[in-house]
């Protein structure tokens, strides 16, 4: 399944007021991870309250140990400053890089605004190298948007 089929699959979850939003955020990570092949762990992190980091939401893939993550720290970390999307084709080549797994061989991060502000993100680890185009940006600020959306409400 191709990116663009799978925006009706987000839309339609995300109005599924009945659910949590924290559910209908996973059941999109699972949607996202089943259904891409380069896209092996899919999470949400949003700002920790009034506290300078972030704090794992819902995901689809491995546990990980890194439910917190401070700002500045790491791709997602970096991502909560600058407010930039950052795509890491190598996680090997990048110096500032918090490790989940020994298979992660890249990593996508999309930044999630509600009214402007930068209260969370996307994202996305690859057990290959270099996956990621600018369809797979396009597309995570898509989903985000759509989040946003729900968010705001």
């Amino acid at each position: 399944m191709n990116l663009e089929e799978l925006k009706p699959k987000v839309t339609n979850i995300l109005a599924q007021e009945q659910l949590s939003v924290e559910h209908r955020l996973e059941e999109i990570c699972n949607v996202l991870r089943d259904n891409i092949s380069y896209y092996n762990w899919v999470g949400f992190y949003f700002k920790n309250g009034d506290k300078n980091e972030l704090k794992l939401s819902s995901y689809a893939g491995e546990p990980t140990d890194h439910t917190i993550i401070p700002f500045g720290k790491g791709i997602c970390g970096q991502v909560a400053e600058s407010n930039n999307n950052f795509v890491v084709p190598d996680v090997k080549a990048q110096d500032n890089y918090i490790a989940c797994s020994i298979t992660v061989k890249a990593e996508i991060v999309v930044p999630l605004f509600v009214n402007g502000e930068n209260i969370g993100q996307i994202d996305i680890d690859s057990n290959t190298i270099d996956p990621f185009t600018d369809k797979d940006e396009r597309f995570l600020e898509f989903v985000n948007a759509e989040v946003a959306k729900v968010l705001e409400k």
